[in-house]
């Protein structure tokens, strides 16, 4: 195992709308980029790539959820504080 890598992706609090935008933003990015990688393996390979076919209903869930987050936020009139960090770490094959 490498050295550990530590990066922060996001820190603070946010309105629901705020928060809305900065992750659902994400959330849509990662499904656009499993969406591009289902459709590369359907013209390479005629088939889908099946991390991509788990990938996406999972992503679209956590969307949900994150949606009934922001909904009791604003019913509730409450800001939103959002941590986020990535981690990463170099590893043999």
């Amino acid at each position: 195992m490498y050295k550990i890598e530590n990066l922060t992706l996001i820190e603070g609090n946010f309105s629901d709308v705020e928060a809305g935008d900065i992750l659902i933003s994400i959330f849509s990015s990662k499904i656009n980029f499993f969406n591009i990688k289902n459709w590369s393996s359907q013209e390479q390979f005629g088939k889908d790539d099946e991390i991509a076919q788990k990938k996406i209903p999972e992503l679209k869930n956590e969307i949900e959820k994150l949606q009934k987050i922001l909904s009791e936020a604003k019913a509730k009139n409450k800001r939103i504080l959002i941590s986020s960090q990535i981690n990463i770490s170099l590893f043999d094959n």
